[in-house]
């Protein structure tokens, strides 16, 4: 696809470019600048590669529903859901096999989700392709993380 030019004030020509995608870290997971809000977060999501991007949608939507004053933000290469004054409660990982959700207080959670971490209290869950979320299950998870003091690690 050949550039379009457009001229400047001073008459030379310039080459109109397509925004480029984000870089893809290990694991495919997107390289997005540190910033707040929810325009960093949907970078980060539509930037997942492939099905990554789907479970990335599904999650974002689930939080919006289920904890609608979380603040979004990007740290780290990955998107982190908070409550104001409480902390961090959730975030999002691409990794090569899987899409890896944090819960900070995964262990206060009933049931509690399903893989251990090496931070005390922080629970994973691994969602891999062509897996269905319980989105019962997934709203329980979201509506007690937010309800909970979260972790405040920045």
């Amino acid at each position: 696809m050949a550039n379009k030019s457009s001229k400047t004030s001073n008459g030379s020509s310039r080459a109109k470019r397509s925004v480029a995608r984000p870089k893809l870290l290990t694991g495919g997971n997107p390289q997005i600048a540190k910033a707040d809000g929810d325009a960093a977060v949907r970078s980060y999501i539509e930037a997942m590669p492939g099905w990554k991007r789907a479970v990335g949608r599904q999650i974002d939507a689930l939080v919006a529903r289920n904890a609608p004053a979380a603040r979004k933000a990007v740290r780290w290469n990955s998107p982190f859901y908070g409550i104001e004054g409480r902390g961090w409660f959730l975030n999002v990982h691409c990794l090569t096999r899987y899409v890896k959700v944090a819960f900070f207080r995964g262990t206060q959670l009933d049931p509690i989700p399903p893989v251990d971490s090496k931070n005390p209290g922080t629970r994973y869950v691994h969602v891999h392709e062509d897996e269905v979320l319980d989105e019962t299950l997934w709203s329980s998870w979201i509506r007690q993380a937010a309800a909970l003091d979260g972790t405040d690690c920045f």
